[in-house]
């Protein structure tokens, strides 16, 4: 029986043995979807504190059900290991580690080599690769498909599959999450398409997208968030100048929703976050170079909202200057270091480069955030405030919002004891009392 027909056997008969690199924000939820549709699963990560916990059955991701991930662990569907021999026992690899960006903003791709190296050794015949990560368009026909091919000694296309299907994850999103978004797949060969779509299908809720190669879907998940960049770097840049006309941004866009086709809202705030938008038009920039072509608009947002940190602190020093106080020795209470509303991921968090540009010109920072109590930056830890006290907001020369979280901070509480607020989020829309409020 041909490779096709007999995987496409497996997937309906549910033989087939699932493994995903990558245990993070991406790669739990997946692995949680796969065990819940049967397929014995297997995760795999560096990381043996991870390993430990999903052995465990204890959650660490927010869109992960922790009652969902223990019935899993203890039915023996689902289990996770540091040790990438056990690749040899799966049918089906779904490679979701971090694709971020070196110190020079160029893409760093070593987790994705890495696993890729890892995964090789123990590939075997009738096995399917997918890589989830996102990327620049090309990594999986040239640089994911050479390595499986030297370290397996097998063939793509007649030995094993492989195909780009990147990861939609939004953290928080209470509507679309792993299981009922659709999925995109681009297969080196039909073959290898359909058959990985058949297997997303058996596990996922959403519609499965066939494009026609690998460079498709890698492109198209760079055009997702690209477009995000884009329209938030022109949003960013019309709040710069409507603070200079005296006009309030939120409040255009508001009267610009009202028109039911051709616009979509977009808001300002004090910078990118989150492991995709702020890093993805770097990729494809970067690969763009090697056509003799430069993003020009993408690289202008880009750089627009890039300054956004800098900015808030600029207008953070003017605020100060009214009350004739520096930036300098200022006290400085940033509310949310997470990098959207009501979640406690901060990787790219803005607001994290917002508390930097204020410890620069010398002012004294705080941070409470009801999310996240600690974060790590440079293998530095810095511990957030235990709890939102009046006397802490009176003390505060400044409070800055930098994350619209909808629970676990009273707002008007704020706005009756902090001398002065600076709203980069509009998260104190609904506050009758705005003498005291300034927004980005």
């Amino acid at each position: 029986m041909a490779i096709k027909e007999e995987l496409l056997r497996k997937i309906s008969s549910k033989e087939i043995i699932v493994g995903v690199v990558g245990l993070g924000y991406v790669g739990l939820p997946l692995a949680v979807e796969k065990a819940k549709a049967g397929y014995k699963t297997i995760g795999f990560d560096i990381q043996p504190q991870k390993v430990e916990m999903v052995n465990k059955g204890i959650n660490y991701i927010g869109d992960v059900v922790d009652s969902e991930l223990k019935e899993l662990v203890e039915r023996g569907l689902l289990s996770a290991t540091c040790d990438f021999s056990f690749v040899k026992d799966v049918d089906f690899v779904a490679i979701a580690v971090p694709t971020p960006l070196d110190e020079y903003q160029q893409p760093d791709i070593s987790y994705v080599r890495d696993s890729t190296i890892a995964v090789a050794k123990y590939l075997h015949k009738g096995s399917m690769v997918v890589l989830e990560s996102t990327t620049y368009p090309g990594t999986t026909e040239e640089l994911i498909l050479p390595l499986l091919e030297q370290g397996s000694g097998l063939k793509c296309g007649e030995d094993f599959y492989l195909a780009f299907s990147p990861e939609r994850v939004d953290p928080g999103n209470l509507i679309y999450q792993t299981k009922n978004t659709p999925k995109v797949v681009g297969g080196v060969g039909k073959d290898a398409t359909e058959v990985i779509a058949a297997m997303y299908r058996n596990v996922l809720q959403g519609e499965i997208f066939e494009a026609s190669s690998p460079k498709i879907a890698e492109m198209e998940k760079i055009l997702e968030n690209t477009y995000r960049n884009v329209n938030i770097g022109l949003i960013n840049e019309l709040a710069i100048l409507c603070n200079k006309m005296n006009i309030n941004i939120w409040e255009v866009i508001e009267a610009a929703k009202t028109k039911p086709f051709g616009f979509t809202p977009f808001y300002p705030g004090p910078g990118l976050g989150g492991h995709c938008i702020p890093l993805d038009p770097y990729y494809l920039s970067w690969k763009a170079r090697e056509y003799g072509f430069h993003t020009s608009m993408i690289e202008s947002s880009m750089m627009i909202n890039d300054r956004m940190p800098e900015y808030t602190v600029e207008r953070a020093g003017k605020i100060l200057n009214r009350f004739k106080k520096a930036l300098n020795g200022a006290k400085i209470l940033i509310l949310g270091v997470a990098y959207k509303g009501d979640i406690d991921d901060y990787r790219e968090s803005p607001a994290i480069r917002v508390i930097n540009e204020f410890e620069k010109v010398g002012s004294e920072v705080e941070y409470y955030d009801p999310f996240v109590s600690e974060y790590k930056e440079h293998g530095q830890i810095k511990k957030g405030l235990k709890e939102l006290s009046a006397d802490l907001l009176q003390k505060a020369d400044l409070v800055v919002i930098t994350t619209n979280h909808t629970k676990g901070i009273d707002y008007n509480f704020v706005q009756q004891n902090a001398q002065y607020i600076f709203d980069t989020k509009n998260a104190m829309k609904n506050s009758g009392n705005r003498g005291n409020i300034e927004l980005l």
